[in-house]
């Protein structure tokens, strides 16, 4: 017996054209990545932070760089729309807004450390390739070092916009105890940056931030020394269900419950760890329950990042119950009433993060 013809699919030309225009568009991005990630670390967005029109020979001069290689970076920004060009002056300018979101390391809206997590990514995708082959997880710890960093420079903007004005004081009562002297636990807590925040907001508290990563809680330290404020907010190496301490008033887990692998048992031992009156914040990625309703420029970036770090993390522990980024609220509040806790909903959110109290 011969075998079955499959047919030809018939090819909507009109359709051919909008997705070749689509990844047209995202081979653009992905190489204008790299030069973000460059503009940052040169200094050149800085150089022109303060929104005013510039040659690329002046910028040159300004940043101690080749004027060849600035004015094919320009005119790549150019067409980027990251700044603009006035054909009679032949000057570039990087907008106010730009400006916003790509000099200003301390405002809350500042981009380059997602493009340095980006090109983190780049620089692990042979190890991504492996694990797709073999299902054996990545580590935290062993991915590119540029992560770490740019993770933090990521998140802090966020966590700047939104940790003390909006998220802590959407939870019941506990804006107040910490103003008043409370012990806080931030598991997972990276570089420090949310602890650091925290501590800077209320004086009269305690703080104790735990990773199980020895290099990033090395450089959380660092920045707590430079804070002056290293005699109340303690960094040390410890997992999510081994962290030392007891009678917590508050436990923060911040973008990290879904990395990690045995996510129901880090649960049962915050309940373990903290007062039964304390309050347990969990922020987490925004993500709608139903799969699909991820399908969005949002989604895109959550999933992709997820595939190439959450996932990976996940199941290099024990357990790998691999949640990933777009878990949604009710698998976390499955994991988080697993753990005992009786009470749990959604205390606030944002466009990007989901903000999660659960209490005895």
């Amino acid at each position: 017996m011969g075998s079955a013809t499959i047919p030809t699919p018939q090819i909507n030309e009109a359709k051919l054209h909008e997705f070749m225009m689509k990844a047209v568009g995202d081979m653009g991005a992905a190489m204008h990545a790299v030069l973000v990630v460059l503009g940052d670390r040169l200094g050149l967005y800085k150089a022109m932070g303060d929104s005013k029109p510039t040659t690329s020979a002046e910028l040159a001069s300004r940043t101690g760089t080749s004027e060849r290689y600035v004015r094919e970076w320009l005119n790549a920004n150019a067409a980027s729309g990251y700044v603009t060009y006035d054909p009679a002056t032949k000057m570039y300018t990087l907008p106010p807004e730009q400006s916003l979101t790509l000099t200003k390391e301390d405002g809350p809206a500042f981009l380059p450390g997602a493009f340095q997590v980006i090109s983190a990514c780049f620089s692990d995708q042979g190890k991504i390739e492996d694990a797709f082959r073999t299902g054996k997880g990545i580590g935290w710890h062993e991915h590119h070092h540029d992560l770490f960093r740019g993770t933090e420079r990521f998140f802090r903007p966020n966590y700047i916009a939104n940790l003390t004005s909006s998220w802590i004081p959407s939870l019941s009562g506990v804006e107040q105890k910490l103003s008043s002297g409370a012990k806080v636990a931030d598991i997972g807590c990276g570089l420090g940056a949310s602890t650091i925040l925290m501590a800077k907001a209320y004086p009269k508290s305690e703080f104790y931030g735990f990773d199980y990563h020895d290099g990033s809680i090395a450089m959380a330290r660092e920045a707590a020394k430079r804070e002056g404020i290293d005699d109340r907010v303690h960094f040390e190496v410890a997992s999510a269900k081994s962290f030392p301490g007891k009678d917590y008033d508050f436990v923060a887990f911040f973008d990290c419950l879904h990395d990690m692998g045995d996510p129901k048992g880090a649960a049962a031992y915050v309940h373990s760890t903290m007062k039964p009156d304390g309050t347990w914040m969990i922020v987490e990625p925004f993500a709608e329950d139903a799969t699909e309703a991820n399908h969005n420029p949002i989604g895109r970036v959550f999933y992709s990042a997820s595939t190439m770090l959450c996932v990976p993390a996940s199941i290099s522990q024990e357990v790998g119950a691999a949640l990933g980024a777009q878990a949604g609220e009710k698998r976390i509040g499955e994991v988080v009433t697993s753990g005992g806790f009786k009470n749990f909903h959604r205390a606030t959110q944002t466009p990007f993060n989901l903000v999660f109290e659960a209490q005895a």
